[in-house]
């Protein structure tokens, strides 16, 4: 049994974790009330804009657009979205299993564009073509910094180096949700069909000016801009809520560690005074003996 000392010695370390915890808790708890308002207020604007391309694409029916048809390469590059940090319970690596988990996507035939340091060590790790890592992005995410890495992946896609486009990133369904999300960036099917297995209702099918080329020039780019943004507020979200669940558990497990040693403390106190009074008595006995 361990020692009185050493008991209270884990007792304080624990305490002092506890603490730690406690705090990160609190962090993570006021940057998700600020991402989350975030997330909310971008909705409106990227429902939209996918309710545009849709009836854009309604209107133009089958056309051989390259961001349509698509071109050649057998190579894939895939947008992963994850953390600078740790401590946030299975959220990176629940992310990253969409990718190494899918027997779609061979190793050999990807081209991993990280956004978060987790991400890339992990892919790193399994031996993954990293082509670049945007760990600043998930700071603090802008339209700006989405059009860049827009510009990037669509110049790899005409130059016909890459030819697919995916985004892996966690999608905030509430405070304790978060759902793993894999989306196709390029080429962009027709119409998506919504969960009941049928194509999304459009309201009216657009009409536009100029020609559908010089229309999907022009929109597309925006469109893939958009839904890299609109992920990168869902993923900060996200980690932000998936940080304070963990932080919230390990405090409650560290609250029940200290209940548990102050428990074995007293116990072992306890023994000590009993142990101490029954050497004084047997001393006294042998005293008067």
């Amino acid at each position: 049994m361990a020692s009185m000392r050493d008991i209270k010695r884990r007792r304080t370390s624990i305490q002092g974790t506890q603490q730690i915890t406690k705090a990160m808790k609190l962090v993570s708890t006021v940057k998700l009330q600020r991402a989350r308002s975030n997330a909310e207020k971008s909705h409106n604007y990227f429902d939209t804009m996918y309710r545009t391309v849709c009836s854009i694409l309604a209107r133009v029916g089958e056309s051989d657009h390259r961001y349509l048809k698509g071109n050649n390469s057998r190579r894939k590059a895939i947008v992963v979205i994850t953390s600078n940090r740790g401590l946030a319970g299975g959220y990176n690596s629940n992310v990253v299993k969409l990718i190494t988990s899918n027997p779609e996507f061979a190793k050999e035939d990807l081209d991993i564009y990280t956004i978060g340091n987790k991400g890339y060590e992990a892919f790193h790790r399994h031996g993954y073509n990293v082509v670049r890592n945007l760990p600043d992005i998930i700071e603090a995410p802008t339209y700006v910094d989405a059009m860049g890495l827009t510009n990037i992946l669509l110049k790899a896609y005409e130059d016909g180096e890459i030819g697919e486009i995916y985004m892996a990133y966690t999608f905030f369904k509430n405070t304790v949700t978060h759902v793993p999300t894999m989306t196709k960036l390029l080429p962009i099917d027709s119409i998506d069909e919504d969960s009941d297995g049928e194509p999304d209702k459009i309201d009216a099918i657009m009409n536009f000016e100029p020609g559908d080329e010089e229309a999907l020039d022009w929109i597309i780019p925006k469109y893939i801009s958009g839904q890299i943004h609109g992920a990168l507020i869902e993923a900060l979200a996200s980690e932000n809520g998936a940080r304070m669940q963990a932080m919230d558990n390990a405090t409650s497990n560290a609250e029940d560690m200290i209940d548990d040693l102050t428990l074995k403390y007293n116990r072992a106190r306890q023994g000590s005074i009993t142990q101490e009074l029954t050497e004084i008595i047997a001393g006294s006995q042998a005293l008067n003996d």
